[in-house]
Parts: C-alpha cells; structure tokens; sequence
C-alpha cells in the first residue's frame, strides 16, 4: 500500500509545473484595467494583505463588497447572508 502512495506522489509531484524566477520576470509589471460601474452598481476595490495586489470588481449597490485576505479571493456578498 505505502508503494502505491509513493508512486502516487511521485507522479503529482513530476506533474506539477515549475515556474522560474526568469519566466516570471519575462511577464513584465500587470496593467491596472479600469474598471467601472454601471447604473445601479458600485466599485469594489481592496489592497490584499499578504501579497499587496490590489482588486477591483464591481458589485450590485445592494450587495456587500467580501474580500478574504488569508484566501485571496474577493466577491460580490448576498443581500441576505451578507459575506457568507
């Protein structure tokens, strides 16, 4: 049994792409996209904590702008359940 779970292991770990410090620094600083909200709707925009990326999205007036920092994920909240 622990054959299989290493060969498993082996296989996910062979599978996984590997980015380089080269290949990320050929990409080149990201382009802020202006983003911009229509009758109705409001800007959501956060600086996330441990990585420093700012989001933007756009969100119904009613609804709550939810950003989770630890997950980096950011959305447009219920009316109802809020940010749950």
């Amino acid at each position: 049994m622990t054959r299989y779970a290493a060969i498993i292991g082996l296989m996910l770990g062979l599978a996984a792409p590997v980015e380089t410090p080269q290949s990320a620094a050929q990409e080149g600083p990201k382009q802020a996209v202006a983003v911009k909200a229509g009758k109705g709707e409001r800007v959501c925009r956060v600086r996330l904590k441990y990585s420093g990326e700012i989001r933007t999205w756009v969100c119904k007036r009613e609804e709550p702008c939810c950003v989770w920092h630890e997950l980096s994920y950011v959305k447009c909240g219920s009316t109802t359940f809020g940010c749950l």
